[in-house]
């Protein structure tokens, strides 16, 4: 996630059975969660889709973003497993933190984090954010069916400094504008990112029963609004009617080639996206997103053949775009906190 993208504007700053994106409120649904899941069945991340109605203006936003291809070209599906997901439990440390100026009010929780002993934020070896980068924390507190996900955490010695942070009741089915609309979180849509990020071990094991979580450059992100799951959207330097807005979801063609990609392992990947497809979830150069292996049992080295390319050769055309949820929410960053 980019600092422009979740604008300092706002400081001043998902279910059908076809497309599982209009939920209405968190009270209409059971809160069945499979283990493993960070939500209930009926959230949107879980439902199935590849039965699921495509949108009327489908062939047109394909068209666009093929033009514009992923952020690292047209045909070059690139993978990333930087983020961590961290679990913690009742003798876990909840840790007090020094808010930000990427930290957002009422967007973001001002509650004590759960912070594991010898964890790590996305991309870093340890809790300080050396990098530069997004510096997610993000731990599932299961004792207290919380998911904690924080955008910039930067944690050194007695010193925790942390952006963002969005707390989600697991046990809940969040209506369609989630904890919000115009609300950020950790992610520029204002979605959950565990839920969405595949791991080894899925991958060993021969399934992926969730959507999975893409990036674009900024300039591919429709400008001004967005649908629902999304409740925030970017304002800066994004694309016009043409571009995918937050809270598109695309699933990858049913008639699409499987001999194209020929690592079986790969193809595991390949079949989530035809049965649950992804969620344009925030802006960025490398498209599709997975977790570490640091702490699972399978590891990418010893899964993918070409590691991070294994689905290189997939090309935007290749995606159809489920049909949007509802009417577009013109974007205005003046988050209102629905209770959630």
């Amino acid at each position: 996630m980019f600092l422009f993208v979740l604008f300092a504007a706002c400081a001043s700053d998902d279910t059908t059975p076809d497309s599982g994106d209009d939920t209405d409120t968190g009270d209409e649904v059971p809160s069945v969660r499979q283990p493993g899941h960070y939500f209930p069945d009926a959230a949107p991340w879980y439902t199935p889709v590849a039965d699921g109605a495509t949108d009327d203006d489908s062939d047109a936003l394909i068209a666009a973003l093929q033009d514009a291809g992923w952020g690292m070209g047209t045909d070059r599906l690139q993978l990333d497993w930087s983020l961590e997901v961290l679990a913690a439990d009742a003798d876990t440390p909840r840790l007090d933190f020094t808010a930000t100026d990427d930290f957002y009010s009422p967007d973001c929780d001002a509650v004590p984090m759960p912070v594991p002993d010898g964890g790590n934020l996305e991309g870093e070896p340890d809790y300080a954010c050396n990098s530069g980068g997004d510096c997610h924390l993000l731990v599932a507190a299961e004792d207290e069916g919380k998911l904690y996900e924080m955008w910039r955490a930067d944690i050194r010695g007695e010193t925790f400094r942390g952006g963002c942070l969005a707390v989600w009741t697991m046990d809940e089915v969040y209506p369609a504008d989630g904890r919000g609309d115009q609300c950020s979180s950790a992610d520029a849509a204002g979605y959950p990112i565990a839920p969405m990020l595949f791991t080894a071990d899925e991958v060993a094991a021969g399934e992926i029963a969730h959507a999975l979580r893409f990036a674009l450059p900024n300039a591919s992100i429709r400008d001004g609004e967005f649908f629902h799951p999304a409740t925030h959207a970017t304002n800066a330097d994004g694309g016009g009617a043409e571009a995918l807005p937050y809270g598109a979801r695309l699933r990858l063609r049913a008639d699409f080639d499987m001999e194209r990609i020929s690592d079986p392992d790969a193809q595991v990947v390949v079949r989530a996206l035809q049965e649950y497809g992804m969620f344009l979830a925030d802006g960025g150069n490398i498209p599709l997103m997975a977790r570490s292996d640091r702490r699972t049992t399978a590891k990418w080295d010893d899964l993918f053949e070409d590691g991070s390319h294994a689905l290189f050769g997939i090309e935007p055309q290749d995606f159809e775009v489920l049909a949007l949820q509802g009417d577009a929410v013109p974007l205005t960053f003046e988050c209102e906190r629905n209770g959630h």
